[in-house]
């Protein structure tokens, strides 16, 4: 029995990157020596087995052959008999089909070590086709790997316009996308996700209404401001790592097109804070100069709750400035005052003057809103 470290923490020690998850293999065992050794399992379905004191994952070497359609249609073979060679290549890239020995020594049967030198995502068999999961994989790595100058590989773009043209992209699931695209957006490069899939042809399958707004940025028929949709994503990761707010700048152009937008968020199953964030972006960008325009802002602001919930409004604040750099020039300063007004102190009088229930509710909202007035008016005379 042999214990290898293998994946994606072996990839990121050899690129000097930080990772938190640490997955093992383990050739020459059955399951019952596993779990002799207190080794429990983690799942009944995969012969994936927890550390009796890590928790960390151990699999047996297992190899697998496509049976049926879709990204779970394989038969999988293990045993004491599966050798370490045959595991590693099951896997989709050269990248992550690398191991490492108890000594720190690696093991390298696909030329992994080259590939990331060279900066090429490539895959390591024909095999790679079988697969669709492993499209939005390749997208998500490019995301990941994108700013230390890895590329698709040739041949492997080629393979992954041929994979985007099978029934086996319509296997994947919505939940499975959503899960590949929430974690590309904790990534350095968040925008690459889409741009991958786009050029082979897989965005407009699995995500048509991103697809088009794509299209039509590449072709320049685009009428979004500063460049659209990766331009704002660019925008924002400087700003902000949090991928539910990366997620609504991406989407927010493709929702701005759709009739229904609680139907779309809920066919795509879009995490409930980006929908909220796309929502509240939709309303703030019909707000103008004029006055009914100032109330209707005082009004969204007002449902931020900016005093109980203030990473709502400081989301859709960044948010904002990522879509319009130029228009929040001027909307900044009226959604900062409007932030202010609302969060000032009430005068006295209000709290004595008697009035309960809606009566009560308007004199606040009219003090507030004559408030705000005050503190623009300094500044429109600046």
């Amino acid at each position: 029995m042999k214990v290898y470290l293998v994946g994606g923490a072996v990839r990121d020690q050899l690129l000097e990157l930080p990772y938190n998850e640490r997955d093992w293999v383990v050739v020459g065992a059955t399951p019952e020596e596993m779990l002799a050794q207190g080794y429990s399992r983690a799942d009944r379905d995969f012969p994936v087995f927890l550390h009796p004191q890590s928790g960390e994952e151990y699999a047996l070497a297992r190899t697998e052959v496509k049976t049926a359609p879709g990204y779970k249609g394989f038969e999988l073979s293990y045993g004491p008999e599966v050798t370490l060679e045959q595991d590693l290549l099951r896997r989709d890239l050269t990248i992550n089909a690398l191991a490492m020995d108890e000594s720190g020594c690696v093991i390298d049967v696909c030329e992994g070590q080259r590939d990331l030198q060279e900066g090429l995502l490539r895959h390591i068999t024909p095999a790679f086709s079988e697969d669709p999961l492993r499209l939005l994989r390749i997208a998500r790595f490019a995301a990941k790997l994108g700013c230390w100058g890895f590329r698709v590989a040739h041949g492997t773009h080629a393979l992954m316009k041929k994979m985007a043209t099978t029934a086996e992209l319509k296997t994947l699931s919505t939940e499975r996308f959503q899960k590949e695209m929430s974690r590309a957006m904790d990534e350095p490069q968040p925008w690459r996700f889409f741009e991958v899939l786009h050029r082979c042809g897989a965005l407009q399958k699995v995500l048509p209404e991103v697809a088009e707004i794509m299209g039509s940025e590449t072709s320049g028929h685009g009428t979004h401001t500063a460049g659209g949709m990766v331009s704002a994503m660019k925008r924002i990761v400087p700003v902000s790592d949090d991928p539910q707010i990366r997620a609504a700048v991406a989407l927010f152009y493709s929702a701005q097109n759709q009739h229904d937008l609680a139907v779309w968020l809920d066919k795509i199953r879009l995490g409930k804070r980006s929908g909220q964030l796309i929502s509240d972006l939709l309303q703030l960008s019909s707000v103008q100069t004029d006055e009914a325009s100032s109330e209707r802002l005082f009004d969204l602001v007002t449902r931020l709750k900016p005093r109980q919930q203030p990473q709502r409004y400081e989301g859709l604040s960044l948010a904002a400035e990522a879509l319009w750099p130029e228009r929040m020039v001027w909307l900044k300063p009226s959604l900062s005052a409007t932030r202010e007004a609302l969060l000032a102190p009430l005068p006295e009088q209000l709290a004595a003057s008697g009035l309960q229930g809606k009566a009560l509710g308007d004199a606040i909202r009219s003090w507030r809103l004559d408030y705000l007035q005050q503190l623009k008016q300094p500044r429109n005379n600046a």
